[in-house]
């Protein structure tokens, strides 16, 4: 097989469609995170300042979960298939609350009604606080296996098989940490008196996450296929320590009221979850639960040769125009929100 930089082109791939993943979760991490909060804010100024807050960047970040959806079916068309089909449940729901989200957010200020602005308000909230779950049941069943048989085929049969004890504990875990994320940013965005009430609220946030967090760890250490990856692996015995270094520095810099260095430490523990849970996939990308079942790998599942030489090509000049953009739209927003006549 074919290599560059020595590693082979499936790999390559795998790696790509980590990153842009990893991107999404951390930039609309935040979306999710702030619009998990917002009905906890004063019911008119402090929930525009929230909006305005994500306002400039929240579709923007939208676009990673289209190239990174994109890019497994381009890159790995089989998994693309049996994933999307097995999990065609999680992510028809994740579609229909990332699109009322999208509406609740735009159509919010279209009437001078307070009735219309609260209904949109909580639409908006309880679709950022079922986004996380779902993205994060989904990664948990990636991560557990499904029952594919020996053609690949999902061989599941209700509806709702993917809610496992281990998926939900995820999925919550995945809220929290987006809640202590968008807390974070909306912390560096906010001053006065909604700073000072997201500053004690948000360490309960932080407290649950850890509980949680220790509930999936010691789970994730009784699943006999992912404690044999660790026992196994150099790098998932480092990765988790940087983990969990991570999420104690977010508990140090919140105490010293160093809100960008602590938001700094949310973005490394998603990087790390997700590294810790690409380790534990590669090359495995879809674990069979089935005995007499097939996984699908990175090699299996790949695309042909030259197709992804020419996709890597084709990376390689946009991901330096992806994360031009993305810092291009920060940098411009950057800085606390003000409500005025020259609002955005």
């Amino acid at each position: 097989m074919e290599t560059f930089l020595g590693i082979d082109y499936p790999t390559w791939w795998f790696i790509i469609i980590g990153f842009l993943i990893t991107g999404y979760a951390i930039l609309d991490g935040f979306d999710f995170g702030a619009g998990a909060w917002h009905l906890c804010f004063d019911k008119k100024k402090e929930r525009r300042v929230a909006l305005n807050a994500i306002g400039p960047v929240w579709d923007g970040n939208e676009a990673w979960l289209v190239i990174g959806g994109a890019g497994i079916f381009a890159g790995f068309p089989l998994m693309y298939a049996e994933l999307f089909s097995a999990m065609n449940t999680p992510f028809m729901l994740f579609l229909t609350f990332i699109i009322f989200r999208a509406v609740a957010i735009e159509v919010r200020g279209k009437e001078d009604s307070d009735r219309w602005r609260n209904t949109w308000d909580t639409v908006y909230s309880v679709c950022s606080i079922v986004l996380p779950v779902l993205l994060g049941v989904v990664i948990a069943n990636v991560l557990q296996g499904l029952p594919l048989d020996e053609n690949f085929v999902y061989q599941g049969g209700a509806l709702f098989t993917f809610l496992t004890p281990y998926a939900l504990l995820v999925g919550v875990m995945t809220l929290l940490l987006f809640m202590v994320h968008g807390g974070l940013y909306l912390l560096i965005k906010t001053h006065g008196d909604m700073h000072h009430r997201i500053e004690k609220r948000i360490n309960y946030a932080y407290l649950a996450f850890v509980v949680v967090f220790t509930a999936v760890a010691i789970y994730s250490m009784l699943t006999p296929h992912l404690a044999e990856n660790i026992a196994n692996s150099t790098a998932l015995k480092v990765f988790p320590t940087l983990l969990l270094l991570s999420i104690l520095s977010i508990a140090f810099f919140m105490k010293k009221k160093d809100y960008k260095k602590a938001f700094v430490s949310t973005i490394l523990t998603i990087a790390f979850f997700m590294v810790v849970a690409a380790l534990n996939l590669h090359p495995t990308f879809l674990r069979t639960t089935l005995e007499t079942g097939n996984s699908i790998t990175v090699y299996n599942a790949a695309a042909s040769q030259k197709s992804l030489e020419i996709m890597l090509t084709i990376t390689a000049i946009g991901a330096p125009l992806l994360l031009i953009y993305t810092y291009f739209a920060y940098k411009v927003f950057w800085g606390k929100v003000e409500i005025d006549e020259n609002s955005y």
